[in-house]
């Protein structure tokens, strides 16, 4: 299928932005069937807004249960539970992830 950049009007600022062809070949493979109705500026400012206001996630040091190595995890560990870091959680993912 051939894209090719299309003019659009942004909704919020009224300024003529260009909605790429890779933009709507990206658009297009994820199966969105409408068109961005703001330029990127106007798209950033306003994620900034919805979700700029959120506070850091709390993290907390552990050590992963498989290697030793020190890791940081998004949620507060518990006692019966093996935390793991970013690694070795992705392969013991991966080995359940297998067996089925």
């Amino acid at each position: 299928m051939g894209f090719q950049d299309k003019s659009l009007l942004c909704s919020d600022c009224g300024a003529d932005f260009t909605f790429s062809a890779e933009e709507q070949e990206l658009f297009a493979s994820r199966g969105y069937a409408n068109e961005p109705k703001r330029c990127l500026p106007c798209r950033q400012a306003r994620k900034e807004r919805r979700y700029g206001s959120r506070a850091q996630r709390e993290m907390f040091s552990v050590t992963c249960a498989q290697c030793g190595n020190d890791a940081e995890v998004p949620f507060q560990p518990r006692e019966d539970r093996p935390v793991y870091c970013s690694d070795c959680y992705n392969k013991v993912r991966a080995s359940k992830h297998a067996r089925f």
